[in-house]
């Protein structure tokens, strides 16, 4: 697979954005954010070659969209915890490849491959936004974005395509509003430094690491809950991330050569869950983290339990509080901070949900993407989930070593 990239040009917003707005000053959920990007590649399978203007049309759009999103085209300054909002670009990338899309629809696909897709290695480290376009033989296309964590998360991602894609379709951009990048006026900065994610930084890590793709569509995980059959009413995310969580156990049991405790965290989206009303088009980084009690339990359903359990309890916790109060504030602060005192004897397995968050419906007018796909992140035993194609089901991306897969799978071979 080689690819052909064009030299990166940068798209302003189509309007200045006023002096009073030049600072974005980040909030402590911004500062507490990992010091990594948010990635994610859409792939469309509509012929495009016929159509050389769509890529003019794809940069007129995402310059009149940037006029909301400004920060996203301004410079991060790390040094002073602040986005200069100097409309200097979102960094915008064409490229070629020689493969059909079909190629890596297949089921042989190597997950880790798909990298090439998002802009990850030409991204400088101050620019926010970085976008590569690239067009497969067919005329198909896969769009990956690249955006700093400090400065957005998944859903404020989700949000930006969406309104670009409905900018781009040309539909009244008026009525597209959004309350903006609001994240520090929610949680106001403490001074925190990001949290440390034990990231792989191997130089070979095609060769000592793997992303394996498991597929759970709507009538298997309806099958799995037959299975299960727990009192409490199950997610779909929920029992995938326990199924993910129980083989990631037989990865630590076989690598350590005894049980040891474990326990699951993933973050919790905090919009429209807290008791003041956050909407769920508010932009920056507004999440907290969900930790499960560290146990010794080891089957699917055991885990699902106290998974179900956790997350229970935190959104009715959060749907208590007011964002802006003494406690809601300390709630929030206070699920990062538990994460600093995890015991070494404690295997601590991080699983990042993406269901629901509507990537599927990003159109640009060339149609839905056939297929989302979440960026690496390079934590060792770690997953991403996001909804399938049908929205019922669920896809799971798990990173971890090629020598641990068969323990993984094994701990996999029964389910309950």
């Amino acid at each position: 697979m080689k690819f052909q990239k064009q030299p990166s040009k940068f798209i302003k917003p189509l309007v200045p954005t006023p002096s009073n707005l030049k600072h974005y000053k980040k909030g402590f959920t911004d500062e507490l954010a990992p010091f990594v990007n948010v990635n994610i590649v859409l792939f469309f399978s509509k012929n495009l070659h016929h159509d050389p203007k769509f890529v003019t049309q794809l940069e007129n759009s995402l310059a009149k969209t940037l006029t909301q999103f400004y920060p996203l085209a301004g410079r991060y300054v790390e040094e002073s915890e602040y986005v200069d909002c100097n409309d200097e670009g979102v960094e915008f990338i064409q490229a070629n490849v020689n493969v059909k899309l079909e190629n890596i629809l297949g089921p042989e696909v190597t997950i880790l491959f798909l990298e090439e897709f998002i802009p990850l290695e030409t991204k400088p480290q101050e620019v926010v936004l970085t976008i590569q376009l690239t067009t497969f033989e067919c005329g198909g296309v896969a769009l990956g974005v690249s955006a700093t964590h400090s400065v957005v998360d998944a859903s404020t991602l989700c949000t930006f395509l969406n309104k670009w894609a409905a900018m781009n379709r040309e539909e009244n951009w008026t009525k597209f509003t959004t309350p903006g990048f609001i994240s520090s006026s929610l949680f106001p900065a403490r001074g925190f430094h990001p949290m440390q994610l034990p990231l792989t930084t191997d130089d070979h890590v095609l060769d000592k690491y793997t992303r394996k793709k498991l597929s759970f569509s709507e009538s298997a995980i309806s099958s799995m809950k037959e299975k299960v059959k727990t009192s409490v009413h199950l997610s779909k995310a929920q029992l995938v991330s326990a199924i993910i969580w129980k083989g990631l156990i037989g990865v630590d049991r076989a690598t350590h050569g005894h049980p040891r405790e474990s326990m699951l965290f993933q973050p919790i989206n905090l919009r429209e869950k807290m008791a003041s009303s956050i909407s769920k088009h508010a932009c920056g980084n507004i999440w907290g983290i969900c930790a499960t009690k560290p146990t010794i339990l080891e089957t699917t359903i055991e885990l699902a339990n106290l998974l179900n359990e956790c997350v229970t309890k935190a959104v009715n916790d959060y749907s208590n509080v007011h964002h802006d109060s003494e406690q809601g504030q300390m709630m929030v602060l206070n699920s990062f901070l538990g994460m600093t005192h995890i015991p070494e004897s404690t295997k601590a397995i991080p699983i990042t949900s993406w269901c629901k968050f509507p990537f599927y419906e990003v159109d640009f007018g060339f149609g839905e993407p056939v297929w989302v796909v979440p960026g690496t992140m390079p934590v060792k035993n770690s997953a991403y989930l996001i909804d399938d194609k049908e929205g019922n089901g669920v896809e799971a991306f798990v990173f971890l070593e090629v020598k641990d897969v068969p323990y993984f799978e094994e701990a996999l071979d029964h389910l309950v």
